[in-house]
């Protein structure tokens, strides 16, 4: 996972992830930086899982701004032409799931993220520190 524990790394240092202009996981990652999401990571899934083609993980300052970064998200692909996407866990918005289909993007919490530290669980322990890197 060599290229994973890279993409976290160029992440946390700044975007850009590479990926395929005009792609939906172009207009996230371009959403979350235009948003200024903190620590924006971005997984890839083929051959891991069937759920979607990249993971991405991304935290806000407050559960007001991972709100708004849902809400502006979804619209932006809505928009886009991707098709409306499913959000949950607005109420609270500790954590923040969009799926996109292609695309899932998990929205935290700084505390909230670190405490379920998805990049570790997805990486099967080589992004160990990733989250924290930054």
């Amino acid at each position: 996972m060599n290229q994973m524990q890279t993409q976290a790394a160029d992440a946390a240092a700044a975007p850009p992830i590479a990926c395929e202009p005009g792609s939906l996981h172009a207009l996230v990652l371009q959403s979350l930086d235009d948003d200024q999401a903190q620590e924006i990571v971005s997984i890839p899934l083929e051959g891991k899982s069937a759920i979607a083609d990249h993971m991405v993980i991304a935290s806000g300052r407050s559960t007001r701004q991972v709100t708004a970064m849902a809400q502006k998200l979804a619209e932006r692909i809505k928009h886009a032409g991707f098709g409306p996407p499913r959000i949950e866990g607005l109420p609270a918005a500790d954590w923040v799931l969009v799926d996109a289909g292609d695309v899932v993007v998990h929205l935290f919490r700084p505390e909230v993220r670190s405490f379920y530290n998805l990049e570790r669980m997805w990486a099967f322990g080589d992004a160990a520190g990733a989250a924290g890197a930054a």
